[in-house]
């Protein structure tokens, strides 16, 4: 399933974390659907970065702004009174949680508070989707994957505060937004990789910064297991997500998205994919003692966004890791960054 354009046409979103590598790229699908467009997010975290390369800004309204600021935060929502709300924005990196552990938790708890509390006498407002993280589970390491029921935890500060934003949204869904009429659900995806994501600590960026600078690509945790797709899977899905919940309200709750289980691969299973599409470049394979706890096995159940929504996987690992790094290379060669990406959300949404 594709996203229906004259469901888009025209609705108002709000997109938060409209400035980083997801939200650059829902935004330039956004627009090219017709939908009217604010962003809310702060300045790129990068340089480069995809907000900029693409021109994000000449297609939707973007405002620069803190969502730990709620009385800005609240102004800005207002003034754009959205149809449709989605909200990405977050501190998304493990290793930096553990560097900065209160400003994630501020960001991610807090701020995803502001934005729903924010939402509170909207009328306009029908749909919200929380995007959170495959992370929220407490990790059992079972080998297994995980259901929408599961219990919540974190290890690290970065997962915990994702946890913590999934209670927090069930609870506003529960005592405030579903009574307002406004369905209310959260959306926890896999790693996502795609051309544009120029983010540290990231395993497919930081493989083409080393191999173009000629250095050796040092890999923590080889043996690591994790839900890898395409960034427009999970983008699809949000999509499709906000167009069910807004026919069938009842439908609000949690999602997971990503690749089938049986797709799920090793980080050393990425890295051999990736070098082999680029065509050279070392790695130094580590022991995973290296740095602070991170999960070693994760998967998700997709079983719910199948049954109920009709998402399904399009792109095979293989395939998402191959156009990740024909992405990169064609950008590194001149070709404009706005034009591959729409070029691949074409070719996405021909694909059944």
């Amino acid at each position: 399933m594709n996203p229906d354009r004259s469901f888009w046409a025209n609705k108002r979103v709000l997109l938060t974390g409209h400035t980083g590598f997801k939200g650059s790229w829902l935004a330039l699908w956004l627009s090219r659907l017709g939908a009217k467009v604010t962003g809310v997010s702060l300045p790129p975290a990068t340089t480069p970065n995809l907000f900029s390369l693409a021109r994000v800004s000449e297609l939707i309204d973007s405002r620069y702004a803190d969502i730990r600021d709620a009385e800005q935060l609240a102004g800005i929502i207002k003034e754009a009174a959205p149809d449709i709300v989605f909200h990405l924005a977050a501190q998304a990196l493990v290793r930096t949680s553990y560097h900065q552990p209160l400003a994630t938790l501020a960001t991610n708890i807090m701020g995803t508070a502001h934005v729903l509390d924010a939402l509170r006498g909207i009328d306009s407002v029908k749909v919200a989707v929380i995007i959170t993280t495959d992370k929220v589970y407490k990790n059992q390491e079972w080998p297994y994957p995980y259901r929408e029921e599961d219990t919540l935890g974190g290890h690290d500060p970065y997962s915990a505060s994702k946890a913590a934003a999934e209670i927090v949204t069930a609870s506003y869904r529960d005592a405030f937004l579903g009574k307002q009429g406004v369905a209310v659900a959260t959306a926890r995806a896999g790693n996502v990789i795609g051309g544009g994501d120029w983010s540290a600590d990231r395993l497919i960026p930081d493989a083409v910064r080393t191999w173009e600078s000629g250095t050796p690509l040092e890999v923590r945790r080889p043996q690591a297991i994790r839900p890898w797709q395409h960034v427009l899977e999970p983008l699809a899905a949000y999509l499709l997500l906000a167009e069910k919940l807004w026919r069938t309200p009842d439908l609000a709750g949690a999602y997971n998205f990503g690749p089938e289980t049986s797709s799920a691969a090793t980080v050393r299973e990425v890295i051999e994919l990736a070098r082999a599409s680029y065509g050279r470049g070392q790695v130094v394979w580590g022991d995973g003692s290296e740095g602070p706890h991170e999960a070693g096995w994760l998967a998700l159940e997709i079983a719910k966004a199948r049954t109920t929504l009709g998402v399904a996987p399009k792109w095979s690992l293989e395939e998402a890791i191959a156009r990740t790094m024909r992405w990169s290379s064609r950008q590194s060669r001149g070709d404009d960054p706005q034009t591959l990406c729409l070029s691949e959300i074409t070719e996405f949404e021909g694909q059944s």
